[in-house]
């Protein structure tokens, strides 16, 4: 974390919508998957991930043995969190409605479940259990009737993915889990393979790649959005509490290298206090 007068900052993306590199690259991947199907995506996992892929889909034996490897703390807030997610969503549902006019004519509106909507959830660089739930929930609670995973595997060299992220589709509800990432697992949900079934709609955050993966395939497939890479800006005065400044900042830094979170003050003190508690708290996250 760096700290800066005013009159030496300056905030510009260098590549908004990725470099040409970046976008032919996601282009090739795409037409890869929608050209090769199940060979392009493992043909892709070892070359950008490391990893020999042979069965796609995960198993129920995957799924057990990571409820193994999970403590009991993390359950129990995965347990909650869902609650906490579910009843949000809840409130939010929206019904049908038709109201006959005395001329004869009906209004309303009929809303409808998607059939299949696709998760993508980070699991290279960084998981993120509660991604699982903020797409997952949602979609159960409008009544979508199948609902499909993509994620990264964890390791280079082995097919395994992310116990948390296991334990928390499972949770969820998310069966049908699939170990591919990247630009090629956007292309599998939009266009569909042998083993993965084409979506209806792709949701969930990404790298740049994912992020220009479903800007392209967007129009064949509906998508939530092209999220990152994230931002925050935290505006804040001498009263601040530095260890939570520093974790907002931190929530979002976290999730790509072309983050960017930025703290705005006019109190130098401040400022030095949220940077040493940066790195307070990137040193307890390395421990943990």
């Amino acid at each position: 974390m760096r700290v800066l007068p005013a009159s030496e900052f300056a905030l510009k993306r260098e590549v908004e919508y990725g470099s040409a590199e970046q976008n032919e690259s996601v282009k090739r991947i795409i037409e890869d998957v929608r050209l090769n199907g199940d060979a392009a995506l493992r043909r892709l996992a070892e070359q950008f991930d490391g990893v020999r892929v042979g069965e796609l889909r995960v198993t129920e034996e995957e799924i057990e043995a990571a409820y193994r490897q999970v403590d009991s703390g993390f359950l129990a807030a995965i347990r909650e969190a869902a609650v906490n997610v579910r009843r949000f969503h809840e409130k939010q549902m929206r019904t049908s409605w038709m109201d006959l006019q005395a001329d004869g004519r009906v209004l309303g509106q009929v809303i409808r479940p998607l059939r299949r909507v696709g998760l993508y959830v980070p699991g290279g660089k960084a998981a993120y259990p509660s991604s699982v739930l903020m797409n997952a929930i949602p979609a159960q609670v409008a009544g979508v009737p199948e609902i499909v995973m993509v994620t990264p595997p964890a390791t280079a060299g082995v097919e395994g993915i992310n116990s948390h992220i296991l334990v928390a589709a499972a949770e969820a509800g998310v069966r049908e889990i699939y170990r591919v990432g990247g630009a090629q697992a956007v292309a599998a949900l939009a266009y569909g393979t042998e083993s993965i079934a084409a979506a209806d709609k792709i949701v969930g955050p990404g790298n740049i790649y994912v992020a220009l993966a479903k800007r392209y395939v967007f129009g064949a497939v509906d998508i939530d959005s092209i999220a990152g890479p994230s931002e925050i800006v935290v505006l804040a005065d001498e009263t601040a509490d530095p260890a939570y400044v520093a974790a907002d900042l931190l929530s979002q830094a976290e999730h790509d290298e072309m983050a960017s979170a930025i703290l705005i003050t006019p109190s130098p003190e401040l400022a030095e206090a949220v940077r040493a508690e940066v790195d307070r708290q990137l040193e307890q996250s390395a421990a943990a």
